[in-house]
């Protein structure tokens, strides 16, 4: 299989995988960094967290591991990235839209406001 594809289909079980406190699922929140295909049974993947304090930071990776075990027979390494930061920026257009729908507000646009409060 090419590595294209067993990315895509990584990527499509991500999908499956939602964060609890936000419902909406940890490839489109932009949790995941990096995804490196080792080979065909197994993956390296850079995941971060909302936040430093995430109370599912034990959690959220071992959901990973399963699932990815689960779906594609595959062994996942997940190495916790603190650095850069996760913010709305990360999300995916889809995330984004999510978000929208879920919560009634576009989320990197408030966030944009933060970090330049006096334009308007």
């Amino acid at each position: 299989m090419e590595n294209q594809d067993l990315k895509e289909k990584i990527i499509k079980v991500l999908e499956t995988i939602m964060d609890p406190e936000i419902g909406i699922d940890i490839y489109n929140l932009g949790l995941i960094y990096n995804i490196e295909i080792v080979d065909e049974k197994k993956v390296k993947i850079d995941m971060g967290l909302t936040t430093m304090f995430c109370p599912l930071a034990t959690t959220l990776p071992l959901m990973v591991i399963d699932q990815l075990k689960e779906v594609l027979n595959m062994d996942a390494d997940i190495n916790i990235v603190y650095e850069p930061a996760w913010t709305p920026l990360r999300m995916t257009p889809k995330g984004r839209e999510m978000f929208k729908e879920k919560f009634g507000y576009d989320i990197v646009e408030q966030y944009e406001k933060t970090l330049n409060p006096r334009q308007e």
